[in-house]
């Protein structure tokens, strides 16, 4: 399993394209083969983080290097964030705990 951290700060002109694209982005990583989860947070502070994990590095290249998500790169950096840090972590080892209700 590999998960990618995806931390942004948005500017404060993002302008309202940014939500239409993302929603996009999120709708395409689904369709991508090793796709497995993805979750979204927004702290108190404005920084944002996206969690998403895909089966192998191969199956997150892939969605790395996807033309339309390379695209949105680019319009991320000239248009929508002030700061971001991505991160692709590989799992080491998971516990999973859920209460029987």
């Amino acid at each position: 399993m590999v998960v990618v951290l995806f931390r942004t700060r948005l500017r404060a002109d993002a302008g309202p394209d940014y939500a239409p694209l993302a929603d996009r982005m999120l709708a395409l990583a689904r369709t991508m083969n090793g796709f497995v989860s993805f979750a979204h947070y927004v702290a108190p502070d404005g920084e944002r983080i996206s969690v998403v994990e895909f089966d192998s590095e191969s199956s997150a290249r892939a969605w790395r290097d996807h033309p339309e998500h390379r695209d949105a790169q680019r319009r991320g950096r000239s248009e929508f964030y002030a700061w971001y840090r991505l991160q692709v972590c590989d799992q080491i080892r998971e516990v999973v705990f859920e209460r029987d209700a």
